[in-house]
């Protein structure tokens, strides 16, 4: 039987502790971000759902729904049935937050239509995270502690590096996703340029939450190169 307590490893929150404190701090952040600028009126009385749909038109995008869903910030696009996803406060809200959020996911239905490659390349690797997430870490200390399945550990390095790949390539796709919003609300009329500080500053905080977690990807990564002896002396 496995000693649990040989996975204690003081180490782990030297080398992922701060990126995770970080990434506590930017998901803190960009709540009351949001919360701060859900209570800034938009003066043309604009819906969040009324800019989604105001851009997609604009852009020529016809065959991309609109979905409620639950759950603040629980905002997303999905690419496989091209539904934009948001939240009721971001539908049915008026305010410099709720438009940021629907331009920034819209965004990412103007990049599926033209083809944009980050975001394929991120698509294609969803499937794959989803399963590194339940497999790696139990893969990795059979491997660890049970001879013979030296193997298992290699294969979950393999994974954890896959899944830090992915976050690195969903920077691109956020970051991209919120250029096209603000540019495109720049010059859509609806949005005044002082309104426009309240959704730069939404969406920046969102962005750095994908950094934050990038950071967190890339540490377990090290932590566990080291822990297996691939990246220095274990």
């Amino acid at each position: 039987m496995l000693n649990f307590f040989m996975f204690f490893d003081p180490r782990y929150f030297l080398y992922v502790g701060p990126f995770f404190l970080l990434a506590l701090w930017a998901n803190m952040k960009v709540k009351g971000t949001f919360a701060r600028y859900r209570k800034e009126t938009l003066r043309s009385g604009v819906t969040g759902a009324e800019a989604a749909q105001f851009i997609l038109q604009a852009a020529g995008i016809h065959d991309v729904e609109l979905k409620a869903v639950s759950g603040m910030l629980s905002d997303h696009y999905n690419p496989l049935t091209k539904t934009v996803c948001l939240s009721e406060e971001v539908l049915n809200e008026r305010s410099q937050a709720a438009v940021a959020v629907a331009a920034h996911e819209v965004g990412h239905a103007i990049q599926h239509a033209q083809g944009y490659a980050p975001l394929q390349w991120r698509s294609s690797l969803v499937p794959v995270v989803g399963l590194i997430n339940k497999l790696a870490m139990p893969m990795f200390f059979f491997g660890m502690f049970i001879a013979g399945f030296k193997f298992l550990s290699m294969v979950a390095i393999v994974f954890y590096g896959a899944a830090t790949l992915f976050h690195f390539v969903t920077l691109p796709v956020e970051f991209d996703a919120s250029r096209r919003a603000i540019k495109i609300l720049d010059r859509c009329g609806f949005v005044t340029p002082d309104e426009m500080i309240g959704v730069r500053k939404t969406l920046y905080a969102a962005g750095f939450t994908y950094v934050a977690a990038t950071l967190v990807a890339l540490a377990e990564l090290v932590y566990w190169l080291l822990r297996s002896g691939l990246l220095g002396d274990d």
